[in-house]
């Protein structure tokens, strides 16, 4: 099987199902955004050093999830739903995880600048890509209606890869630099 197509020279592309649509269509912004925020967890992972096994496992998991929530958002509205569809679990086990890492992190007094560890830095970057991701869908759910678990889980994301960052940031011994009010 060939990687190219030529089905898109013409700016369009296919949803799941056949739909074609403009390549800047509000659902391609949306499931090409989750995929850029996919691809910056890789990176995050792959900087991860030794003492973060359980995070590394979180973010495959994350990564898996995430692939998901693309299929969701490429299935467009009155289509088949795609086979997997987000559920309670993914955002309980994100909570879950936040709560654990902040139980071992100081408590914020001041806003921090976003760095540290090659790892860290890499995680505060995924959550400002969550965070567009999260902008893209909430624009997309005004015209088309979306799962509102999927808006919730990645607006939770962004949470837990600012947790994160700052506990894989703790474990590498990063100091947090405070943004001074």
């Amino acid at each position: 099987m060939k990687i190219y197509t030529k089905t898109g020279d013409s700016g369009t592309t296919g949803l799941l199902g056949g739909v074609r649509v403009a390549k800047d269509h509000l659902r391609v912004e949306a499931y090409g955004t989750i995929d850029e925020l996919n691809a910056t967890l890789g990176a995050a992972l792959a900087f991860l050093e030794g003492g973060a096994e359980t995070l590394g496992a979180e973010l495959l998991r994350t990564q898996r999830v995430l692939f998901d929530v693309g299929a969701e958002l490429a299935t467009p509205s009155g289509s088949q739903k795609a086979r997997w569809q987000m559920d309670e679990v993914a955002i309980q086990e994100t909570e879950a995880s936040i709560d654990r890492m902040e139980a071992e992190l100081t408590a914020l007094q001041n806003f921090i600048l976003p760095g540290g560890s090659k790892a860290g830095a890499t995680m505060h970057l995924a959550r400002t890509v969550a965070r567009r991701a999260e902008r893209c869908m909430v624009r997309l759910h005004a015209q088309e209606e979306l799962d509102p678990r999927l808006l919730r889980y990645v607006n939770r994301l962004s949470d837990w890869l600012f947790v994160a960052s700052r506990w894989v940031n703790q474990l590498a011994g990063q100091p947090e630099h405070l943004v001074k009010s």
